[in-house]
């Protein structure tokens, strides 16, 4: 299994920004990403995939957009096939797999993980292609169970999407851990389902749920940190004894990083947006933290998880 692979995406100038007669800085070529800065010098950025999303496609009739022929447009199902199928081979394979949108507020996260109209994201595309996998299965001594939950931290309380908002817990529910379960967060609903349309339904009952708010930047800023999981739950006989692997896949649409002056933000926004940053510091501490691991550098120090209920 792979540990962590990177992409980076740029998309389309919004409004906003064609307001503003905003300037394209950014290039890519195969996996590198070019940033043209004020002073006219570019500087080169490696990661595994770049995509380029800004421009070179074309609206079908159903609203799907396509790259135009011989254009370099990564479309949502490219999106989906250089990193969301990795990420159910892994799952496959019995490894807990995560996969996130991180970046700031408006750069087009929930887009590449959710979607919009017909542009389906990562999300529902992967949670289709786990029944396409499942109904291809003619070992009967195979059997699968899946189950799904769905919740938003909101001012670094976790709260559960699945429970209307009038019937959650002031405090929110508690991310607790033990030998047997690791950490996991107490009390939260989870889901059967056994086809893609009970998990897109739950998923759609979920997003309806979620936190979010108008901010000069964006229209439909998330205001949360969206966090869905599916258990994956593989059961194989083998010789009359029972064998089980358990795969937790974690899709998060990460709210976005704000500058309060950019987004305008005052009251509610502006406590939202603090602890949004908040969380992202933390979260980038953690990866900092397993880089320099990774490299041999800092073997002895802790990794803050507990810093954050978004890295717990």
């Amino acid at each position: 299994a792979e540990a962590v692979v990177v992409g980076v995406r740029v998309r389309p100038f919004n409004d906003r920004e064609k307001g503003l007669n905003a300037t394209l800085c950014i290039d890519m070529q195969g996996p590198s990403t070019i940033i043209t800065g004020p002073a006219g010098i570019p500087q080169t950025f490696a990661f595994d995939q770049s995509f380029w999303s800004h421009d070179d496609f074309f609206v079908e009739e159903n609203g799907y957009c396509s790259p135009r022929p011989g254009g370099r447009y990564a479309d949502q199902r490219f999106v989906y096939e250089t990193f969301g199928q990795r990420v159910l081979d892994n799952a496959w394979a019995g490894y807990h797999c995560c996969l996130f949108a991180y970046g700031q507020t408006g750069a087009g996260k929930s887009y590449s993980m959710v979607g919009y109209g017909n542009n389906n994201g990562i999300v529902p595309i992967s949670c289709e292609e786990i029944f396409n996998r499942i109904s291809k299965n003619n070992d009967s001594s195979r059997s699968y169970e899946i189950q799904v939950s769905m919740v938003e931290i909101y001012n670094e309380t976790v709260q559960d999407l699945f429970i209307p908002c009038d019937q959650r817990p002031k405090n929110g529910f508690q991310i607790r851990e033990s030998k047997a379960l690791g950490v996991y967060v107490d009390g939260i609903v989870k889901n059967a389902v056994d086809s893609y349309a009970a998990i897109e339904a739950a998923i759609e009952e979920g997003t309806s749920n979620r936190s979010i708010g108008a901010t000069q930047m964006n229209a439909t800023s998330s205001r949360a940190h969206t966090v869905i999981t599916i258990e994956f739950k593989q059961v194989e006989v083998i010789g009359g004894v029972e064998n089980v692997k358990v795969s937790n896949i974690n899709l998060i649409d990460l709210a976005g990083s704000e500058k309060a002056g950019q987004t305008g933000a005052t009251g509610d926004r502006l406590k939202e947006g603090s602890a949004i940053n908040k969380s992202l510091s933390a979260l980038g501490n953690v990866i900092e933290k397993l880089a320099e691991k990774s490299q041999g550098k800092a073997k002895k120090d802790a990794i803050p998880y507990r810093d954050s209920k978004l890295t717990r």
